[in-house]
């Protein structure tokens, strides 16, 4: 959201960071907040975004906005939570607790799953950006198979990363999350409209964000939302909404693109296209297949 003060427009999320040029993370988070108002407090983990929008004594957020540990941006949250609800100043007051891939899936997930447990009333964002990108590109329990990241080298014993995506979608319905949804910046109002749905729902509610990163990717920035598209239109993240354990919605893909598409113009994967990596582009076809059959119902999610 925009609001004028003294003849000047103010974005919550203000620019001047130090971001990449083209973070996938930076442009969601500006979508993020734009949705969710001026009445957000955020509990923001240790990570890229938290790193450049903040560089001391500056700040990109005009909202109230905790840096928290690597692992505990949940746990703050729920702490803002309860204590509101004590001083009673919780009405009308949106929370938010934010973290990457790796404050999520790998070090956050015992907090995570206490907020989830609990009930609080705070949206979870995961800014997916499928590795530890603000500390040198190390891999985590998001990296998709094949990816090269600085500790899964492709070379003689391994093409790249040997796992499969974590399914935080799945584990967060598994909690019994009221809304679970999946989203991109490549579709502005898409991600805009969940975020705020979301927060019209009482409990935890848990949205899962892919974001493209420049330089963990190996991609040019122009084409940071091309990648976010992409993902999307090849299967390989597909954006669904999950409401009290059912699929309700699907986005529809009317031109389905081969997951090559995706793929080549990353350097992360640029090993996979040479003699020997048929057998791992093989795995993230089929991944993007059984993404492909998602359809309304009860969630049993597959692949990415």
């Amino acid at each position: 959201m925009m609001e004028r003060e003294e003849g000047r427009i103010i974005n919550l999320m203000e620019p001047g960071h130090t971001g990449c040029a083209g973070c996938g993370q930076a442009i969601g988070a500006r979508l993020v907040i734009k949705a969710a108002g001026p009445r957000t407090i955020i509990a923001n983990a240790t990570g890229c975004l938290e790193v450049y929008t903040t560089t001391y004594p500056r700040t990109s957020w005009e909202v109230p906005w905790i840096h928290s540990l690597f692992e505990n941006a949940a746990a703050v949250a729920s702490g803002m939570e309860v204590t509101l609800k004590a001083m009673g100043r919780y009405e009308g007051v949106n929370i938010i607790a934010q973290a990457g891939d790796g404050g999520t899936a790998d070090i956050g997930m015992g907090c995570i799953s206490g907020m989830f447990e609990r009930g609080h009333d705070i949206l979870y964002v995961c800014y997916d950006n499928e590795g530890y990108m603000n500390t040198g590109y190390q891999r985590s329990s998001l990296t998709p198979p094949g990816a090269r990241t600085t500790t899964s080298p492709p070379g003689r014993k391994t093409w790249g990363n040997v796992t499969r995506k974590k399914n935080m979608p799945l584990i967060a319905v598994a909690h019994g999350v009221p809304y679970v949804a999946t989203a991109t910046p490549a579709e502005p109002r898409d991600l805009m409209r969940k975020v705020q749905k979301a927060l019209e729902i009482e409990g935890p509610k848990y949205l899962h964000l892919l974001v493209p990163c420049v330089p963990g990717w190996g991609i040019e920035s122009h084409l940071s939302q091309e990648m976010a598209r992409l993902a999307t239109e090849t299967f390989l993240f597909p954006l669904f909404e999950i409401e009290n354990g059912v699929i309700t919605k699907v986005k529809k893909v009317k031109d389905r693109r081969p997951v090559e598409d995706y793929l080549r113009p990353q350097k992360r994967f640029a090993h996979l296209f040479k003699p020997g990596g048929e057998p791992i582009l093989e795995e993230l076809r089929l991944m993007a297949e059984e993404n492909s059959r998602l359809e309304p119902g009860p969630a049993t999610l597959t692949g990415a």
